[in-house]
């Protein structure tokens, strides 16, 4: 018998698997609610036409070491970017600007052209901020993220110059078995696109910087995918023990937390479970 092609729902489902799961968006909607009163410096800035082409941008008190993006994630078909507000909170504490873009999402925009729009977006908030740039992402955000760390991002040589930083969070390098989920009916991925918008099979930029970032506690497709991207992009990967596809991100809040030094460059992870290149 042939399997039934959408089997792999279940690997990439991750709210069934995790205890508690159906609470962490109210969490986040009341944190994030919190943060955006207590330090959104520039709300809502256009970085194109569309609706959701806009961007928040969270500034420290002085002038910024530099800029961090981080792109949302939830699959590229849900949650505005005011959602996640309060995980700008960590880099800004340590002195850096940070950016939270919305993007147009499926089945309105194919991922390729949200890649388009995240470049733009990463372009507009680095018009901005002077310094270096520092991408980062969550799961499928962290695909978009990942994106612009490829040897053929859209983005203006100027601009890539600057970037200095990929840190994929919970990765999706690999689109194959997402287009074989019951996602497709929204996302439309073809051979085509799977191809030339999987950062698994593309190559890294020279002089940008990967570390990528998962939880112990993942669903396996998740540490498959990161094992995938490391490997691929010959970079270091960092397995946050005891942490889930949920609760991976909540390092974001901490300035003193691992992962918010890896994103700033502050300092690598103290933990034994980065696994080198």
């Amino acid at each position: 018998m042939t399997p039934d092609p959408r089997s792999l729902d279940r690997a990439y489902a991750n709210t069934d698997f995790i205890s508690g799961g159906n609470g962490y968006v109210p969490t986040w909607t009341a944190e994030a609610a919190r943060c955006r009163a207590e330090a959104l410096g520039n709300p809502g800035i256009p970085y194109g036409p569309g609706d959701r082409q806009k961007l928040d941008l969270f500034l420290p008190d002085a002038t910024p070491h530099g800029l961090v993006v981080f792109v949302r994630g939830r699959y590229w078909m849900e949650s505005p970017r005011d959602l996640w507000s309060h995980l700008a909170a960590g880099v800004v504490k340590r002195g850096w600007a940070c950016a939270l873009p919305s993007y147009t999402l499926a089945p309105q925009a194919r991922i390729s052209a949200m890649t388009t729009e995240i470049a733009a977006a990463v372009t507009a908030a680095a018009g901005l901020v002077a310094g270096p740039v520092v991408i980062t992402g969550h799961s499928a955000g962290e695909h978009l993220a990942a994106r612009m760390g490829c040897a053929d991002a859209p983005l203006a040589a100027d601009v890539a110059a600057r970037v200095r930083r990929i840190v994929p969070i919970s990765p999706l390098a690999d689109l194959e078995p997402i287009a074989r989920t019951r996602m497709n009916d929204s996302l439309a991925l073809d051979a085509a696109e799977i191809a030339t918008e999987s950062p698994a099979y593309l190559p890294p930029r020279a002089g940008c910087d990967t570390i990528v970032w998962v939880g112990g506690q993942e669903r396996p497709a998740f540490l498959w995918q990161a094992r995938l991207l490391a490997e691929s992009w010959d970079c270091d990967w960092h397995v946050a023990v005891g942490r889930h596809h949920f609760d991976v991100i909540e390092d974001l809040e901490s300035p003193d937390s691992d992962l918010v030094k890896a994103i700033t460059g502050a300092a690598a992870p103290r933990s034994p479970l980065i696994l080198a290149r």
